[in-house]
């Protein structure tokens, strides 16, 4: 009789991986691909450094409006700004931008939006950290916007401010978080306009002055303009991806002419409002300086044959608006 030989079992597991890395294999691939565990500098990219000005311009802009006013109504803003309270406003906003950064990377990464994405590495999709722990940092930083707000509040004595942070931190999350985000739906660039506009640059200058007025509210505007520019040129970028996983952007409902038409307007219609501040300031007038930096970000968006193009892009989108909050704000103080 044939004796009978048999087979083998294949091994199970992390087959033919070393220690401490892990084998995946995305929908449709056909080979395996050994994604290394995050590293320190993987988070810290994660967090998106390059967008972190879109948390710190609305609020320094804010500073300046509030010290202008004083100065219009012959107070030194010197004895009377309260700084802790524009320091927490600045803890507030960048703890809400990093957070809305690592929530993004959580919630797309679990829908397999950002699989074939450009730019910064995203820990959740590229299987380098736990979808739990990425969506954790971003409760962490959810949570340090709140506390910051609560100090905010004690400060203050504006007892209605916490529903206000609840606000921002829910709409952080549901950018494209929940079962129906609403960036998924085209509605991301006017809830960047809200609340990292309006609410972050004219709420500090609220908070410092006790009132809104006319060149506060221009100041968010022209902070909020900037925002819906960062997250549109991003959004351009991803075009192609976002199509193909059904996220129905801004810029996957526009030709792509319309699209670079539409960001450029929302990069340069900041310097229309700064025309009105250098008639009252005309030292304000610096601010155009802001359109050195502007100005090749229009080049390459025109000119861009590859999604990769576009990181740049958005990165000298965020200094315009850095340039441009910085100066300004500097022409306000001195």
């Amino acid at each position: 009789m044939a004796s009978r030989t048999s087979k083998k079992k294949r091994p199970t597991g992390n087959r033919g991986g070393r220690p401490g890395t892990q084998k995946i294999v995305p929908h449709g691939a056909q080979a395996q691909i050994t994604v290394r565990p995050a590293t320190f500098g993987d988070w810290v990219s994660a967090a998106r450094p390059a967008t972190l000005g879109l948390g710190f311009a609305p609020v320094l802009l804010g500073w300046g409006v509030a010290i202008l006013q004083f100065l219009l109504d012959d107070v030194n803003p010197w004895d009377v700004l309260p700084l802790s309270v524009v320091a927490l406003c600045f803890v507030v906003a960048l703890a809400l931008q990093i957070g809305v950064n690592f929530a993004n990377d959580y919630s797309d990464g679990i829908r397999g939006t950002d699989a074939h994405r450009v730019g910064p590495t995203r820990l959740t999709a590229s299987g380098a950290a736990p979808a739990k722990h990425v969506r954790l940092v971003a409760f962490i930083f959810f949570g340090i916007a709140a506390l910051a707000g609560l100090g905010i509040t004690v400060l203050t004595q504006i007892w209605w401010l916490p529903a206000v942070g609840a606000a921002a931190i829910a709409a952080a999350w549901f950018y494209t978080g929940g079962k129906k985000p609403y960036g998924y739906s085209g509605l991301g660039e006017l809830m960047v306009f809200i609340f990292f506009g309006l609410v972050a640059t004219s709420g500090t200058a609220f908070l410092l002055v006790q009132t809104v007025w006319i060149d506060s509210i221009l100041a968010g505007v022209a902070m909020g303009l900037f925002s819906m520019a960062v997250l549109h040129i991003n959004n351009v970028r991803d075009r192609a991806t976002d199509i193909a996983a059904g996220k129905r952007t801004l810029a996957t409902r526009m030709p792509l002419w319309l699209g670079r038409a539409f960001y450029t307007f929302l990069l340069l219609a900041p310097f229309g409002i700064l025309v009105y501040f250098s008639l009252i300031l005309i030292s304000a007038f610096w601010g155009f300086f802001a359109l050195f930096v502007a100005a090749p970000a229009l080049l390459i968006t025109w000119t861009a044959t590859n999604p990769r193009e576009y990181v740049l892009v958005l990165k000298l989108t965020v200094w315009t608006s850095v340039a441009y909050a910085g100066m300004l704000a500097y022409a306000f103080a001195f």
